[in-house]
């Protein structure tokens, strides 16, 4: 369980008096009740190829990640309080209104707001830095191909499902899967960075040390940093 009183796991029914369990579909039907600010983006950027470069692991390394990228049940948040549940409503509204303009059609952008945020969450990263890395690699393309073969969301390498996957880089233009390997790679990052995001985000260029990627990044996470303004009950 998280600090926000949400947990993340596979779909599995709610026990009786439990946590209020929130399945994407609940999700995304109750979504539409709520009224959120319309926020428009500006004109695509140009997006940066990813380039991580393919280095020797340690065995336990290696075992740690192929763990994590294991398990492709789709994404099930539940909230252990009613302020959780309206809180991620609220964000998942906002966010739907600023990725219209690059994803028109609602169920398939809220399917993947949904996506986003458990894999991040699932990983321990900042929903907003994982929204602005997509949007600089791929421009929110699902089957972006870079000049040197990265692929999909996250213009995530081919080699690496080889070294911690099943050996199928077609399933890297499959949305979760993607995502899910792009989260994990970032994580592997900032923990060999030391936390350094700076660093880790370079290394996940391909550009360790220099600036030009990860201060692209950094602006474009400004663009999805979501400011909670709950709203009064009424009198």
């Amino acid at each position: 369980m998280s600090k926000s009183g949400v947990t993340l796991s596979a779909p599995r029914a709610a026990a009786s008096g439990g946590p209020v369990g929130l399945s994407r579909r609940n999700c995304l039907v109750s979504l539409t009740s709520l009224a959120a600010p319309a926020a428009w983006l500006g004109a695509p950027q140009v997006a940066h190829a990813g380039g991580q470069l393919e280095e020797p692991l340690m065995d336990s390394v290696r075992t740690a990640l192929s763990s994590a990228i294991a398990n492709q049940a789709p994404p099930e948040p539940e909230f252990f309080t009613t302020e959780a549940r309206l809180h991620y409503l609220r964000w998942l509204g906002t966010q739907s209104d600023r990725l219209r303009p690059r994803k028109p059609d609602l169920e398939v952008r809220r399917d993947f707001l949904q996506t986003v945020w458990y894999e991040s969450k699932r990983a321990g990263l900042d929903v907003s830095l994982v929204l602005g890395l997509i949007q600089v690699e791929s421009g929110f393309r699902k089957f972006a191909v870079s000049s040197v073969g990265a692929r999909g969301y996250m213009q995530v390498m081919p080699f690496w499902t080889r070294v911690i996957g099943d050996g199928d880089p077609g399933k890297l233009f499959h949305m979760q899967t993607n995502l899910r390997f792009g989260c994990v790679i970032l994580r592997h990052y900032m923990d060999r960075e030391q936390g350094d995001l700076f660093m880790a985000l370079g290394r996940y260029n391909g550009s360790r040390g220099r600036s030009p990627y990860p201060d692209a990044v950094f602006a474009a996470q400004r663009k999805w940093l979501f400011a909670d303004r709950p709203q009064s009950p009424a009198a």
